[in-house]
């Protein structure tokens, strides 16, 4: 990349997502891929860069790098596996955890990223997704949300910071929709209630925010089948399909998935090689 800085109108941004997307999630601790459940009990599921050229050979749209002991442990990115995967694949590659400024931005987008991911950083501050927005380009910018059922209620959802270990006093829903006014470009959206129970995507939480933003949302947590992955479209409750567990594990394949949409009449994104 050899211009960092970009000028992007994004005001038809979200009106330009016209086919699914299916977004394999390599979830990093200590350098390797893990994968748990309502964010806790992390176990070990294979090599990143093995596992990023094994999903865009199966078709894969785009990837997600997320390090998630980055902001715990109170650094920065693993950047040489970004660095690793930039230099084995060609689709695109968003990467978060751990980025709490410009700067780590442009190391982050320097190492081969097309976006970045901020989550404890935007509530922290939340200026920072205007300020890499001009600086970037909203493309560049995707709020990471992860979102938990509060206390007692069927239809509204508390913000937690710091990989799911501190709520707090934000709602969900309001937080995305000023997200999406402050510039961000994408918001990635996780419930921890759903996250590696396989009990289907919360889309209650996905149309609720899908309602109030102007923006692509990622739905993220609880895929465990197929027809989840067709539902979460068939309601439109997400513009893009974030899949961990269920790839990780050999339960499908991107190429069934996407074969299975095509059935349902459902658009696919199609490409002329797998390189």
């Amino acid at each position: 990349m050899s211009d960092i800085e970009t000028d992007v109108d994004n005001s038809n941004f979200a009106a330009s997502v016209v086919c699914t997307r299916l977004i394999p999630c390599l979830d990093l601790a200590d350098g390797r891929v893990v994968k748990g459940t309502n964010f806790k009990n992390l176990r070990d599921v294979g090599d990143a860069v093995e596992l990023a050229k094994r999903y865009q050979d199966e078709g894969a749209d785009e990837l997600i790098l997320l390090d998630i002991s980055a902001t715990q442990d109170g650094r920065t990115t693993f950047f040489h596996t970004m660095e690793d995967i930039a230099d084995t694949v060609s689709i695109p590659v968003g990467i978060g955890g751990g980025i709490r400024s410009v700067a780590d931005a442009t190391s982050a987008l320097l190492a081969g990223a097309e976006k970045v991911g901020i989550n404890s950083a935007a509530v922290d501050t939340p200026e920072l997704i205007t300020e890499l927005s001009e600086r970037f380009g909203a493309q560049c910018v995707m709020v990471s949300i992860d979102a938990r059922l509060k206390e007692g209620s069927t239809d509204s959802w508390q913000v937690v910071v710091r990989s799911g270990s501190t709520g707090t006093e934000l709602d969900a829903v309001s937080w995305a929709q000023r997200a999406g006014e402050l510039g961000a470009g994408e918001v990635l959206l996780t419930s921890i209630d759903r996250d590696g129970t396989r009990d289907g995507y919360d889309l209650d939480l996905c149309k609720a925010v899908r309602d109030v933003v102007s923006v692509p949302v990622i739905a993220s947590g609880g895929a465990g089948t197929i027809e989840d992955v067709i539902n979460l479209y068939r309601t439109h409750s997400g513009d893009a399909a974030l899949l961990a567990g269920i790839l990780h594990d050999g339960t499908t394949t991107i190429g069934a998935i996407k074969d299975a949409l095509r059935a349902a009449g459902l658009p696919v994104r199609e490409r002329e090689s797998m390189a």
